[in-house]
């Protein structure tokens, strides 16, 4: 075996992640204090809705994923400067191939019950996601394991069925979570975790609290007494709740607004650039968007600096119809951008043998703060092609579960993954739990495969940049703009000046990370 990792391992010499500075845009402030422990913290999440449930395989949305991050373990963790280190793993080594891993379990680690963590609970935990009848979202990201061994109580060996020099990465994913084994399966509907915080009241799409956990191994986490997480969808109360004083911490704020609210005092506003994208994806299943004309022909006739600057108010940047971002370390920069232009989209209108497109666009602020202003931006950029698109305002509630991959064409938003695979594997593969336009490319498929187990750099960045190009130039999903995370928090609130951009709200590890100014 060849050692990969017992410690920190640096994004620079295994993986360029995605870390972002906070651009912080109040009022300049004194030296933060040392992180003390003692405190309430109060958070308004922009998400949620009455269908989540605590099974780590159907987290779809911020407000499950706040939840789930404190009271779980994994075995990685991404920092937030985009570092990999071990959490519930102590270390592990990998084949010279990177085809079968071996990672140790990390000793005292115990769940909220009181149950020591072992080897068996991260197979069961792993296991979970995995199998033909999986309808876990994690699916994809699991699938190349072919097995899942144990030796002792702190030895778990994965065998993949190719290298993959990425995959201590992907176990760090928010759906992974290392629970309590429950015969061959596991036990997620108690709650009982072996993270820094104890679930104290979970009502789905509603609210939940949590105390932090005093049998914790880490004692450089979970400063906050206690926490509670409510969901509040609506962004002007999100916004009024932080201004009030009644939530500590709101995200996604109002871009419209933002720098009147950075005016003041008591509040800060933090800006990180990260892999965020908005997305409008369409069912290639059915007509027209099962003509790749039709489709290109939609790419064509969306204005996306309008967008980036009407909706983002310049907190992002255009997208060119791929998921991966400008810092991603595989990113193809060499792709011509994808620019505005009526006169393509209607050329492909007429290579699909259409003179004319009608589509309904279904969209709610559930789906991206702006959303429904974008379908309107749509529009009218589209109508100058000859394309009719009616944007249709859904519910905010259920819109995962009613609308998204149900109606044909809506708007949805990514977080983005830390490696270009994860990201690829979990929306783009064919067949995956989250592939939100059922489109399938056997020459992506195969490419994807390749490149994970390929360890020579310069031909597995071949790799990504021909798949980038073939879901911008063939796939189903219009991505028309990279999102900055725009959150705030009060100034009773402290948090380093460097915030994880691999999810939102400092990799959505606040609740651990933040202390009580």
């Amino acid at each position: 075996m060849t050692r990969i990792f017992n410690g920190g391992m640096d994004r620079r010499g295994f993986m360029a992640g995605t870390a972002g500075v906070a651009l912080a845009a109040s009022m300049p402030r004194a030296a933060k204090a040392a992180p003390k422990r003692g405190g309430h913290l109060r958070v308004a999440i922009g998400h949620g809705q009455t269908t989540d449930t605590l099974n780590p395989g159907t987290y779809s949305n911020s407000f499950m994923t706040s939840v789930s991050f404190p009271i779980h373990g994994r075995l990685t963790e991404v920092t937030a400067d985009g570092a990999l280190i071990p959490e519930v793993a102590e270390s592990w080594e990998a084949s010279a191939d990177a085809s079968v891993w071996r990672f140790k379990v990390r000793s005292g680690v115990t769940f909220h019950s009181g149950k020591t963590v072992t080897a068996t609970d991260v197979a069961n935990s792993i296991n979970f996601h995995r199998g033909e009848n999986s309808t876990s979202a994690a699916g994809p990201l699991v699938a190349p394991i072919t097995d899942i061994a144990t030796e002792g109580d702190d030895m778990v060996i994965f065998t993949l069925d190719g290298g993959n020099a990425d995959f201590p990465f992907i176990l760090s994913d928010y759906h992974l979570t290392i629970c309590k084994a429950d015969g061959d399966s596991i036990d997620w509907r108690s709650g009982d975790g072996c993270g820094s915080y104890v679930l104290k009241n979970f009502n789905p799409g509603v609210s939940c609290t949590m105390e932090r956990n005093p049998n914790h191994w880490r004692d450089d986490v979970a400063w906050f007494d206690s926490a509670e997480i409510i969901a509040i969808v609506d962004q002007n109360a999100r916004t009024t709740a932080l201004v009030s004083g009644d939530v500590d911490v709101a995200d996604r704020l109002d871009l419209k607004t933002v720098g009147l609210l950075a005016r003041n005092p008591n509040i800060q506003i933090n800006s990180v650039a990260g892999t965020q994208h908005y997305t409008f994806a369409m069912d290639t299943r059915s007509d027209p968007f099962s003509n790749n004309h039709a489709r290109l022909a939609l790419k064509y006739a969306v204005d996306r600096q309008q967008l980036v600057d009407k909706i983002l108010f310049g907190y992002g940047s255009v997208g060119n119809d791929h998921p991966i971002g400008q810092g991603q370390r595989f990113y193809n920069s060499e792709l011509e951008q994808r620019a505005y232009d009526p006169d393509k989209a209607k050329w492909h209108l007429q290579q699909a043998g259409l003179d004319k497109l009608e589509v309904r666009l279904s969209a709610a602020d559930a789906a991206f703060v702006g959303a429904v202003d974008a379908a309107v931006l749509y529009q009218a950029a589209a109508d100058n092609a000859g394309i009719s698109v009616t944007p249709v305002r859904e519910p905010n509630d259920g819109y995962w579960s009613d609308v998204w991959m149900k109606k044909p064409f809506a708007a949805v938003y990514w977080s983005g993954r830390s490696v270009e695979d994860q990201m690829f594997s979990t929306a783009y593969q064919c067949g995956a739990a989250w592939n939100d336009s059922f489109w399938c490319s056997e020459r992506f498929d195969e490419l994807m495969v390749k490149a994970r187990s390929e360890l020579d750099e310069a031909r597995r960045r071949e790799m990504y940049h021909e798949m980038q190009a073939i879901v911008a130039n063939d796939g189903g999903v219009v991505i028309p703009m990279f999102a900055n995370y725009v959150f705030g928090n009060s100034t009773k609130v402290a948090h380093s000046d460097q915030l994880g951009s691999n999810w939102d709200v400092d990799g959505m590890r606040f609740i651990e990370r933040w202390w009580m100014a």
